[in-house]
């Protein structure tokens, strides 16, 4: 039986990366409903962080939105300080900031294969990095990382994007281990296609075609991931860490 106090996130401060859209903007929203003041980071688009930010308060819930570019270590660092001045803790640092384009390798410049591999997982590591040591002190503390269903798959036209997803579950399994011993629990969720303005295909039916391979038959939705992130992070999951869990409709099964 599940003990609905113990998805009562009351008193908890959640940083999200890469809130302003997507699936930031499903956890984000996800983790208020369960009690979460969250913290809605955002590099470009502060419009719709704001408009994230008056969602979570329409909950009762505290929010505010902080602009940084997570693969630069002074900006990650400017987040962490206008993060704890919310309640002088974080309890749940959810890495979702992630960037991607089509392109084969011979089409892909340095410049681009750096600039993935830098938010998706530098980012991952910048943000765990400034958060972790308070989390350590207080011995308590989540953090789940949204890799990718291409990270197990592999694709054919985004090698730096599959890479970064796959560098995601080494990094992932690596300080759940580190973390352990201060009772800090690091998971991922690898979503498959899932329906977002970066799921973006060039006909209905190209996506027909796409949903006839997974054998739920259709796309799943950003609050699909947005729920087994906050599973993730509710004491039903503390003895969960160094885990990925795959929400991908059947597609890939490992």
């Amino acid at each position: 039986m599940i003990d609905n106090m113990k998805l009562d996130f009351k008193g908890l401060v959640a940083v999200v990366t890469g809130a302003s859209r997507g699936l930031g903007k499903a956890t984000a929203l996800a983790l208020a409903e369960r009690g979460c003041d969250v913290v809605v980071n955002y590099e470009k688009s502060e419009g719709a962080a704001q408009e994230v930010v008056k969602l979570i308060e329409k909950l009762g819930r505290s929010a505010v939105a902080v602009k940084a570019d997570v693969s630069k270590k002074e900006e990650v660092e400017a987040l962490y300080e206008k993060s704890m001045e919310l309640s002088g803790h974080v309890d749940i640092l959810v890495n979702n900031a992630g960037i991607h384009q089509h392109l084969k390798i011979w089409e892909l410049p340095v410049p681009d294969w750096e600039r993935v591999l830098a938010v998706n997982l530098t980012g991952a590591f910048l943000c765990t990095k400034a958060f972790v040591d308070q989390m350590k002190e207080r011995r308590s503390g989540k953090i789940v990382n949204i890799s990718s269903v291409i990270g197990y798959m592999g694709t054919d036209h985004e090698v730096h994007y599959a890479a970064s997803k796959s560098g995601l579950v080494g990094l992932t399994k690596s300080l759940a281990l580190e973390l352990a011993p201060f009772n800090i629990n690091v998971n991922a969720v690898a979503p498959g296609y899932i329906r977002t303005d970066m799921t973006v295909f060039e006909s209905p039916e190209q996506e027909e075609e796409v949903a006839a391979r997974i054998p739920l038959g259709e796309l799943g939705e950003p609050e699909d991931i947005a729920n087994t992130v906050a599973f993730l992070c509710s004491k039903e999951a503390s003895y969960i860490t160094g885990e990925v869990v795959h929400v991908n409709g059947g597609l890939y099964r490992y």
